[in-house]
């Protein structure tokens, strides 16, 4: 799941599973992060499919907390912490550097459309100006679907400029392959074959010439908690990571350079999805398990149910014999039971199973 101090593979933007009066479970809610935990699946706590935008941000707060209070490793968890208001991204964010966790998936701003770049620019600027912690790690969220404000190459390019440490990589949930391709294109690719140069260099160098054309920028206080770049400075890292936003192209964006998926049926099909990360090089039925995957996504993405979060939880609910877990939040809805039974039928007739305890 780690490579490089870096959050890669496999991870849930877990569901989030609420009581009767609507306020979150968090016992449920704990027992599903580590069932996820323990089929090698990392948590996106607070994506889209958590339904985050309809809990209030004391509650993520109070979720995450007791994430971290219960044992769950922050070190595996990508929350999502993008608001509307700059001030609340701020206090989640700094919560979740707080707390250890491996980087932040934030969306931006959604609420105003046609926004031009400037905006969004200063609005990512002020988040990581005023978290001020040199472990921040931001994961943009490109939703367009949902969000419609988008994230660019143009502003990816001018935040990575100025924030070479902070800016670590993206979502994309555009469900564009082009659009994917051009972020792998643009930002890994390019990347890659800048440090491979820079390696090049280093290694042609001859120790005195080293030690003449090494020194360390000074920053102030301020520039150095944030890891702003000044010229000559050299990001340690330098890796911009791209996740796909479905499993649906996860063999063939693994081949292009993705480092993994964050996707909304990891909730129910963790093991499978990263098996297929795991063995997308070596396996001789890669191409087999990417149609599999497939076929268990289109059934839970199908237009007869009201949404894939409704689904998912209505799965949940049949797999633990548990139909509190059905329960979503205003203004989604829940299946009915004639939706709830062609759900199960069409999950049986696809030989899927929920793996509810971990093979040895």
């Amino acid at each position: 799941m780690i490579q490089s101090g870096r959050i890669r593979g496999v991870l849930a933007p877990v569901v989030t599973p609420f009581k009767a009066d609507l306020a979150p479970d968090s016992q449920r809610f704990i027992a599903h992060c580590k069932w996820l935990l323990s089929h090698n699946c990392g948590l996106a706590v607070f994506g889209t499919n958590s339904e985050a935008n309809s809990l209030s941000m004391e509650e993520r707060a109070m979720l995450l907390d007791e994430l971290v209070a219960a044992g769950i490793d922050p070190s595996r968890m990508m929350p999502g912490t993008g608001c509307c208001s700059i001030m609340e991204t701020v206090k989640l964010t700094k919560q979740a550097v707080g707390n250890g966790c491996a980087g932040v998936l934030m969306l931006p701003p959604f609420y105003y459309k046609d926004v031009n770049e400037e905006g969004l620019y200063r609005y990512f600027s002020e988040v990581v100006q005023r978290v001020g912690d040199a472990r921040l790690k931001i994961y943009l969220y490109h939703i367009p679907p949902v969000a419609v404000v988008g994230i660019t190459t143009g502003l990816v390019e001018r935040l990575l400029a100025a924030y070479p440490n902070a800016i670590a990589g993206m979502k994309d949930s555009s469900g564009d392959w082009n659009n994917t391709r051009m972020f792998l294109d643009a930002f890994v690719r390019a990347g890659q074959a800048n440090r491979d140069r820079h390696e090049t260099i280093s290694k042609s160098q001859t120790p005195s010439s080293k030690s003449q054309g090494s020194f360390k920028i000074q920053h102030s206080k301020g520039e150095a908690a944030f890891g702003a770049r000044r010229g000559g400075d050299v990001d340690n890292d330098g890796s911009f990571d791209v996740f796909v936003g479905s499993e649906s192209f996860l063999l063939a964006n693994m081949r292009s350079g993705v480092v993994g998926t964050i996707s909304a049926t990891a909730n129910v099909n963790p093991a499978a999805i990263h098996k297929l990360y795991r063995d997308w090089d070596t396996a001789n039925d890669a191409d087999q398990q990417q149609s599999k995957l497939n076929v268990v996504r289109e059934v839970f993405s199908s237009r007869k149910f009201p949404s894939m979060i409704a689904a998912l939880k209505q799965a949940i609910a049949i797999y633990t014999d548990d139909p509190a877990w059905a329960k979503v939040r205003p203004p989604l809805v829940e299946l009915t039971g004639e939706q709830a039974r062609t759900l199960a039928a069409e999950l049986k007739a696809i030989s899927f199973e929920m793996e509810l305890k971990r093979k040895n």
